[in-house]
C-alpha cells in the first residue's frame, strides 16, 4: 500500500535479540561445563546427568528472574520520563514545542520547517514526538520485562539441552570430550548467527564466543580432576 513503511531493520529485533542470544551462550557454556566438571572428576552417569539437568532448571529460571529484574528497572524508568513529559505538556505546552523546534534546528533544519514540523507532530502525538526526538524512547526501544525474561529462559534451556543430550548419549569415558566438543561447535555457530542477526562480523563473533566457552569448560575440567584426586 501507498505510505506504508514496511522496511525493517536490525535495531528491531535487539530486545529478544540480546536476551536471546545470551540465554543459549549462557545455557550452552554455563551447562557443558557443569558437565565436564561433574564428568572429569570421574563421577557416574548418574550423577552427570543429574548435575546438568538441574543446572538447566536452576540457570533458566535464574536467567529470567534477572532479565525481568534488569528490564523491568530500565521499564520503570522510562514510565518515569514519559510520565514527567506528559505532565510539562500539559503544564508549559509553549515551552515544550520551542523545546522541540529547538531540537530539530539542531539536526539541521531551518528555522520554519523546524517549526511547521514541531507543530504537525504536536498536533499529532505530542507525547510520542517528545518521547522518540527527546528521551529517545519508541516502540522498538521500549523496555519489554515479560518478552525478555521469557525469551533468556527459553533460549537458556534450549542452549543447555545440547550438551545434556550429548552426555547421555556418550559413553561415560568419552563424555567430557564428547560434550566439550559438542559444546564449541554449538557456541561457534551459535555466535556466528548472533553477529550475522546484528549485522556484525560472524567469524569474529564466532571465535569470540567459542573462546571463552573452551575456557570454561578447561577451567571446571582441572578443578574437577583436582577435587576427584583430593578425595582419593
Amino acid at each position: 500500500m501507498p505510505g506504508v513503511h514496511t522496511e525493517r531493520h536490525r535495531g528491531e529485533r535487539i530486545g529478544w535479540l540480546r536476551a536471546a542470544v545470551l540465554g543459549a551462550n549462557d545455557g550452552i557454556c554455563s551447562t557443558a561445563s557443569l558437565v565436564v566438571g561433574v564428568a572429569a572428576a570421574a563421577s557416574g552417569r548418574h550423577a552427570v546427568l543429574l548435575a546438568g539437568l538441574a543446572g538447566l532448571v536452576a540457570g533458566a529460571m535464574s536467567m529470567a528472574a534477572g532479565e525481568y529484574v534488569s528490564v523491568s528497572s530500565q521499564a520503570d524508568a522510562e514510565a518515569a520520563d514519559l510520565a514527567k513529559e506528559a505532565a510539562e505538556l500539559a503544564e508549559t505546552p509553549q515551552a515544550e514545542l520551542a523545546e522541540l523546534t529547538a531540537i530539530y534546528l539542531g539536526r539541521g533544519l531551518s528555522q520554519d520547517l523546524a517549526e511547521q514540523v514541531a507543530e504537525g507532530l504536536t498536533a499529532a502525538d505530542a507525547l510520542g514526538a517528545h518521547a522518540r526526538d527527546e528521551l529517545g524512547i519508541s516502540e522498538t526501544t521500549m523496555a519489554k520485562p515479560l518478552q525478555a525474561a521469557l525469551a533468556s529462559a527459553a533460549s537458556f534451556a534450549a542452549g543447555a539441552a545440547l550438551p545434556l543430550i550429548v552426555a547421555a548419549a556418550s559413553p561415560p569415558a568419552g563424555t567430557v570430550a564428547l560434550v566439550s566438543i559438542a559444546s564449541l561447535i554449538g557456541l561457534g555457530l551459535l555466535g556466528a548467527v548472533g553477529a550475522k542477526a546484528g549485522g556484525a562480523d560472524p567469524v569474529r563473533g564466532a571465535v569470540r564466543v567459542t573462546f571463552w566457552g573452551a575456557a570454561a569448560m578447561l577451567f571446571t575440567a582441572v578443578i574437577g580432576m583436582a577435587v576427584s584426586r583430593a578425595a582419593l
